[in-house]
């Protein structure tokens, strides 16, 4: 019998990478800062240096939530500067703040910006160096690895073809090993067990990564036990691509690794940016559109009997039953168990409200649930409840829809997939872009999504 023994001290491995990422991005503030002052033939003295200090201290806190200061061995560029300018609008932003409460408020806001800008592109610039570097350190010999994959399963595949397309990594493929007879013909294989393990006790492969289904426990550890006896280091792949999981991190509690599989993306410092988000578009839509909706108030008021909001029960996150505000569009106010969706020629819909249905401006009161905390800007659509009772019976995985607050407009309706939908398959779609939404949420998913509905997601033939 094992015992589980709990970690009471977490230690923690740093790389000589990420130590260089933390310097220069210690620099890049404090001489960014330094330079613009220079410029400007302002002082570089306590205003200035409470900035700095500041805004470290801030991008510190960040940096530590985000896990920016990591290897980023694997992952793309663009993905790591897109945190970057992330983080650093963030730390200025927050910093900004905190400075107005200090007694010496009489930074320009050029002062700020340009320091923005200087700051960022340095940064971004040593990022792209130490990553330069690294590549042709390892091209040269210096910190490469040979690896070998253990089993046929996707994240395998996916890992083999991330390390030979991206030489940089300094990983070398020794190919990949099993049975022949577990293989499909169209994978060549580098040879069976046995010669796995007797290339690692001679020393020609350092990394193993083991790619076999959950079913093979034995299998894997008498693998493992087998490798212990050698110098190689040994990961596991979980066979977590055969669920439809919403994430693909790996969490620690109190000493036991966890891999959550359908959990929100939206916690800690990503539900801050979200809110944050939702907050500022939302006060900035109903601000700048209140002549609208006060004249669309008084169309639906007058055309047709009825009031001018239509509240309709819906779900909202973690499945919580909310109030969605819409103009009224229809003569019928349906709101029970037996809700039929719109069609075309709908004699239910009136003539006022079939314009503001194919323009979707009768979605324009539900800002106000934004500013509630009750919906997104963005997110997967909210259904009727009596659909979400029908659907959730009929396709797996609906519900998970329900991991993050419903939006206005989400990924489904900008890629086509809204209006009516009078068969499983169109709901199927939905669904499928609501879940990936889900999976690959960002910042600048949002903004895409957002310029995306502007140009292309206001009108559309389904929309009745």
């Amino acid at each position: 019998m094992t015992t589980l023994h709990r970690r009471e001290w977490v230690k923690t491995n740093s790389s000589m990478i990420s130590l260089a990422q933390r310097f220069s991005d210690v620099v890049s503030i404090f001489s960014g800062l330094w330079f613009v002052c220079f410029a400007s033939a302002r002082p570089f003295l306590y205003t200035p240096l409470l900035m700095v200090l500041v805004s470290l201290v801030v991008f510190q806190m960040i940096g530590g939530l985000t896990d920016f200061w990591r290897a980023w061995r694997g992952v793309k560029i663009s993905t790591e500067l897109l945190l970057l300018a992330q983080n650093w609008t963030l730390s200025l932003i927050f910093s900004a703040v905190l400075m107005a409460f200090s007694d010496d408020v009489s930074s320009p806001y050029r002062l700020w910006a340009a320091w923005y800008l200087l700051s960022g592109t340095g940064m971004a610039a040593c990022r792209l160096l130490i990553r330069a570097g690294a590549g042709w350190l390892r091209r040269q010999g210096v910190n490469t690895r040979r690896v070998a994959i253990v089993g046929d399963l996707p994240g395998g595949r996916v890992l083999e073809e991330s390390f030979r397309n991206q030489p940089w990594l300094g990983l070398q493929v020794a190919g990949i090993y099993d049975d022949p007879a577990r293989l499909p013909d169209s994978t060549e294989c580098a040879g069976d067990l046995e010669q796995l393990i007797a290339a690692a006790r001679a020393g020609r492969i350092h990394s193993v990564y083991i790619a076999l289904p959950m079913s093979e426990g034995e299998r894997i550890r008498m693998l493992v036990r087998a490798l212990s006896d050698t110098t190689c280091s040994v990961m596991l792949v979980p066979d977590v691509l055969a669920f439809g999981f919403l994430k693909h991190r790996t969490d620690d509690i109190n000493g036991v690794p966890v891999i959550p599989l359908l959990d929100t993306p939206l916690s800690g410092m990503n539900r801050i940016l979200k809110r944050t988000e939702d907050l500022i578009l939302s006060a900035l839509i109903l601000f700048f559109f209140s002549p609208v909706l006060c004249g669309l108030a008084l169309a639906v008021r007058f055309s047709s009997p009825g009031p001018v909001f239509f509240r309709q029960t819906r779900y909202g996150m973690d499945g919580r039953p909310i109030r969605v505000w819409k103009f009224r569009t229809m003569r019928v106010m349906e709101n029970d168990l037996n809700v039929v969706q719109a069609m075309r020629n709908d004699p239910r819909v009136t003539r006022v409200g079939q314009f503001l249905r194919r323009t979707s401006l009768d979605e324009m009161p539900q800002f106000l649930n934004v500013l509630m905390g009750d919906m997104s800007v963005v997110g997967p659509r909210p259904h009727a409840v009596a659909h979400n009772e029908q659907y959730r019976m009929l396709i797996e995985g609906y519900m998970l829809r329900h991991k993050v607050k419903p939006g206005i407009t989400g990924w489904a309706q900008v890629n086509g997939w809204r209006g009516e939908t009078d068969t499983i398959d169109k709901m199927q779609k939905r669904v499928e872009f609501d879940l990936e939404y889900i999976r690959e949420w960002s910042l600048w998913l949002d903004i895409k999504i957002v310029f995306m509905t502007i140009f292309k997601g206001f009108i559309h033939k389904a929309a009745y």
